[in-house]
């Protein structure tokens, strides 16, 4: 059964134009969800509308929209304030742009959608336009409205129609300095970088999504399934941190484990400096008065 389509109208290339359809590419609907149960009775949770002020029950019908403009007051916004603020066309994708797909920044993909034509009379055009896409060997940028808000979004061909990705406004994305600004500039080793490009090397290969699990995911049904059964639960003891202290060992029992080779033990910085100060012989008070007369 095909999925619900999020969105229905048009796209448009110029003049040319066909009716199309928006389905999610994504779903979460398999994970595993959780009800909030009352512990005394065992019934789920009803969530309420109440007045923040009178504490009572507030009917969906007499809820409306506020924009909040300083502390406790509001102004009342409708759906005709909303609707006067409507773009030129909340029906229709209209390519505006099309730019190499190197430039777009993942930093503003939002999410992706699949978009098929509506119907069998505008499929001649979606083709034309999807081969239009696919010609140039870049993406399109539109702007799409979804749910009264404006996005942009990046088309490209996938298959027999087109993936749509909705894409961040720059007031969106934050900026990176930030968080990276107090990163120190390091220049690393040259025999550490080589055995920690030695390790990317050995873990290369190709993406090939099936053979990753969402290990928390079956854990948690294997739980489920357990208490279910009534099964006692034991938690498992979280794994310890390895005794490596300096990333040269780390770097070098790594290269051990891939290789499946016993790893070697990792030597404490501080050794050779607490050897020396246990060999190096004290100074006697008598060879100190030695050296000053001699002086």
């Amino acid at each position: 059964m095909a999925a619900r389509a999020n969105w229905k109208g048009y796209l448009r290339l110029s003049l040319v134009s066909c009716p199309i359809a928006l389905y999610p590419a994504t779903s979460e609907s398999e994970k595993v969800r959780f009800n909030q149960l009352n512990k005394n009775t065992g019934n789920r949770i009803r969530y309420s509308k109440v007045d923040a002020e009178t504490g009572e029950e507030v009917d969906s019908e007499d809820i409306i929209k506020g924009y909040q403009v300083s502390k406790g007051q509001f102004v009342e916004i409708t759906d005709e304030d909303l609707e006067a603020v409507a773009v030129e066309s909340s029906r229709t994708i209209d390519i505006d742009q099309f730019v190499p797909r190197e430039e777009i920044d993942d930093l503003y993909n939002i999410r992706p959608y699949f978009i098929a034509p509506e119907g069998k009379i505008g499929a001649e055009a979606f083709v034309t336009i999807r081969e239009a896409i696919a010609a140039t060997g870049q993406v399109a940028i539109g702007r799409l409205v979804l749910t009264t808000r404006e996005h942009m979004i990046a088309l490209e061909p996938r298959g027999k129609g087109l993936m749509g990705t909705l894409l961040r406004y720059p007031y969106e994305v934050r900026d990176e300095a930030h968080y990276f600004d107090d990163i120190p500039n390091i220049k690393i080793e040259k025999e550490m970088l080589d055995l920690a490009k030695h390790i990317v090397k050995s873990k290369s290969g190709h993406f090939e999504p099936d053979k990753f699990e969402d290990r928390y995911e079956t854990a948690l049904r294997e739980v489920i399934n357990k208490k279910a059964k009534g099964e006692r639960i034991e938690a498992r003891q979280p794994e310890r941190p390895s005794n490596v202290i300096n990333l040269m060992d780390a770097l070098k029992q790594s290269i051990a484990a891939e290789r499946g080779e016993k790893a070697p033990a990792a030597k404490p910085a501080t050794k050779k400096a607490s050897k020396a100060s246990k060999t190096k012989k004290p100074v006697s008070s008598k060879s100190a008065k030695k050296r000053r007369k001699a002086a």
